[in-house]
């Protein structure tokens, strides 16, 4: 192995000379840079081979190439590249090739190569690539589609692309996205082509020698893909797809007016059919003689263009009367509304649009949990807050199990200022599961602080604390907690804190929030704080580190501490501690010591 390694160093000499006699490094540089790449070069190739080992030694050679390539400018010096980028760009290849040959299924490091290839390679080179790693992921489309791409951007070789297109469409006939791009290439190459053809006529060139039929011009290729494309996957979405990559190029209308028409014939049954259609009215303008001048007629205008497209939605749902095509069309209502205009008029009419949407949709029974939600957000924004709690019924009579449904229903009651507040948190707990109750319980309370008793609030936590049990209960702990001390004091936070010490579980903040009240106090009482830091110790001693590390502190600094205690609250930390969590109490402590 010592000698292939000592070979290879010395394959390296001539470009390193060169580095050195044209200025770029000095002598201890190009020592320096020998020692690396033999540490390189013996990891690369001992027995045990390791895929870091591979990634590190490309890095390096890239930084150096990088280097190289800033040094240069900063000489302005640009010859001998041959000897010295291009030997480093060889050696970087080969070292990709062994590690994509050992390491075949990572993607990753074959991205790595191609990434490397584009920058630092040729054309021919990459081409080679995208050939070797096509054969082993022919399962992938994505990177079909990266090699076909790069054929046609790059190379400028459609014929290249295509051709790859083709082959990628064996081995997923039934893929969209293949589709698309191929779709979206044969488009891009006619649009060339022409522009190709403009260029000859400008030039008062012969055209003769441009020998490409006019059926190629006008994109009867992408044509022949189209057809294709729909006979073998079906549905409203990938026809949508084709028609929108075809309205970015001009030139093909008589092919964005066949998939248009297809896109209606074939799939008047789905909803996304008719939302293609509707939304296309916005963007039909007015005849040149009738374009708006003022801002309101521009108001009216674009009102006029929503109008059309509602007037599709209208036919749309009689024709096709499901929850998929209401969603649709409210959708498109709620869009036009979120808008942003200084017409007055114009939210006037959306916003009248949209909720007669809404109790359409309402009426029939077709509209979603989420849409109930939308409809009761928007009549609360705009205080209508007896629609809002008629439709809040209805929400949670259909949606009985949404915790979500019955926020939103009880939100609008506390907006109103109703007086059946308490009545509808009870009812909610009857329909939902306690699990996932908690937002409920934290909102009951959180109104109750502020609109009733502290009696009243005390027995709405006292029930929530029986009612969540688990992982939930303790954010009702704490907020518990923090309620006790602001409407009552340390006192009432206190006999809380004693009330809830044994019901598990507990978070750190908990004890750590009844720690800093005793400290609020005048007389802050080291005996409570032991008792508070002892308690916090027996659920968390075994992974809080920085809770020892206060508790040392405490004792240290309190007036009435006893720092003989510290040694005896150090040697139980480490009894208790495990791991990473010893570790940093350890470097703690130290760091403490040493006075920092």
């Amino acid at each position: 192995m010592a000698e292939i390694i000592q070979e290879r160093i010395e394959d390296r000499i001539p470009e390193l000379q060169q580095l050195e006699r044209i200025g770029l490094f000095s002598h201890a540089e190009i020592k320096a840079i020998i020692k690396k790449a033999s540490d390189l070069e013996y990891k690369i190739q001992r027995r045990a081979l390791f895929k870091e080992d591979f990634i590190n030694y490309v890095q390096y050679e890239i930084n150096l190439l990088e280097l190289i390539q800033r040094r240069r400018r900063r000489i302005k010096y640009s010859f001998k590249k041959d000897e010295i980028e291009h030997s480093i760009v060889q050696r970087v290849q080969g070292v990709f090739r062994r590690a994509s040959a050992k390491w075949k299924d990572d993607v990753q490091l074959w991205l790595s190569y191609v990434v490397f290839c584009k920058k630092w390679a040729t054309k021919a080179q990459l081409s080679k690539v995208f050939s070797a790693m096509l054969a082993i992921h022919s399962n992938k489309p994505a990177l079909w589609i990266m090699a076909a791409k790069w054929e046609m951007e790059d190379r400028l070789s459609s014929e290249s692309a295509r051709q790859l297109f083709l082959r990628a469409l064996r081995f997923h006939p039934e893929c969209p996205k293949l589709y698309q791009e191929y779709f979206r290439m044969e488009l891009m190459h006619a649009e060339k082509l022409r522009k190709e053809k403009q260029e000859f006529e400008k030039a008062d060139m012969d055209v003769g020698d441009f020998d490409h039929p006019e059926e190629i011009l006008k994109g009867e290729l992408a044509r022949i893909i189209y057809k294709n494309s729909i006979s073998k996957i079906k549905g409203a979405e990938f026809h949508v797809s084709l028609l929108s990559v075809a309205q970015l190029f001009d030139f093909a209308k008589d092919l964005q007016k066949e998939i248009y028409d297809d896109l209606q014939a074939l799939h008047t049954d789905d909803c996304l059919t008719w939302d293609y259609v509707a939304r296309r009215e916005l963007e039909i303008e007015s005849q040149p003689e009738e374009q708006p001048s003022t801002k309101q007629a521009k108001a009216v205008e674009v009102c006029r263009r929503e109008e059309r497209c509602c007037a599709v939605y209208e036919e749309a749902v009689k024709t096709l009367p499901t929850e998929a095509m209401w969603k649709c069309y409210i959708n498109f209502c709620l869009e036009r509304f979120s808008k942003k205009t200084s017409s007055e008029f114009l939210r006037r009419k959306r916003l009248e649009r949209t909720m007669i949407t809404f109790r359409k949709a309402h009426e029939l029974r077709l509209l979603s949990e989420l849409q109930y939600k939308q409809w009761i957000e928007l009549l609360l924004r705009h205080d209508f807050f007896m629609e809002a709690l008629e439709v809040s019924e209805t929400g949670t009579e259909l949606f009985k199990d949404s915790v979500t449904m019955w926020q939103k229903k009880l939100q609008v009651l506390i907006e109103s200022k109703s007086p059946d507040i308490d009545k509808s948190f009870e009812e909610a707990f009857v329909h939902l599961k306690s699990q996932v109750c908690l937002p409920l319980w934290i909102s009951w309370v959180e109104w109750s602080e502020g609109a009733k008793s502290q009696e009243d609030t005390e027995a709405i936590f006292k029930k929530a604390i029986l009612a969540v049990t688990g992982a939930n209960s303790v954010i009702l702990k704490d907020k518990y907690l923090d309620w006790a001390y602001r409407s009552g004091g340390y006192k009432k936070a206190r006999a809380v804190f004693k009330s809830l010490q044994e019901i598990r579980p507990f978070s750190v903040e908990f004890f750590r929030k009844m720690i800093q009240f005793e400290k609020e106090q005048e007389s802050c009482k080291m005996l409570n704080l032991r008792e508070y830091y002892e308690r916090a110790l027996r659920e968390f001693g075994s992974t809080d580190s920085d809770l020892w590390m206060d508790y040392i502190k405490e004792e240290l600094t309190h007036p009435l501490g006893r720092p003989e205690n510290c040694g005896q609250i150090y040697w139980r930390a480490m009894k208790m501690l495990q791991g990473e969590s010893a570790e940093l109490f350890l470097a703690k402590h130290a760091m403490h010591q040493a006075g920092h």
